[in-house]
Order: structure tokens, then C-alpha cells, then sequence
């Protein structure tokens, strides 16, 4: 079963957004606007067979998830 690939949606403290994906030491994407940084997200997490997007707000915390793809629950077995 393929893996959830997951990015993250977070502000930077220069100010900026960035798109991050979990375990990757650089932002995919790092833009001024946070509107910016979901659809740079939403689009990543779509390409994947099984993707997922994180939106924080501006202080961290989770504001929303959102999962694409065919989510292979319940669990054959």
C-alpha cells in the first residue's frame, strides 16, 4: 500500500508561506500569500496517489486537513 505523502502549509518568520513536505530539509514552495502557498499544496498533494495537506495558521496551530486520492480504508484483511 502506498504511503500518504504529506505538505505542510506554515508561515515562515520572515513572513512568507511556505509548502513543505514531511521529512524534506527544504520548502517545495515559499510565496508571499498563504492562499498561495494551499493551491501550490492542494496541487502537489493531487499529483500524489495518496496525498494529504496540512493548513496551519499564522501562530501553528492545525487550522484543516485535506486528503486526495483513494483512501484504501477499511483495510482489506
Amino acid at each position: 500500500m502506498p504511503r500518504r505523502t504529506t505538505y505542510h502549509v506554515t508561515r515562515r518568520p520572515d513572513g512568507q508561506w511556505q509548502t513543505k513536505l514531511v521529512g524534506a530539509s527544504r520548502a517545495s514552495a515559499v510565496t508571499k500569500t498563504k492562499a498561495e502557498a494551499v493551491e501550490r499544496a492542494r496541487a502537489l498533494a493531487r499529483s500524489k496517489p495518496l496525498g494529504q495537506v496540512v493548513i496551519h495558521t499564522s501562530d501553528g496551530r492545525i487550522q484543516t486537513e485535506h486528503t486526495y486520492g483513494k483512501d484504501p480504508y477499511p483495510p482489506k484483511g
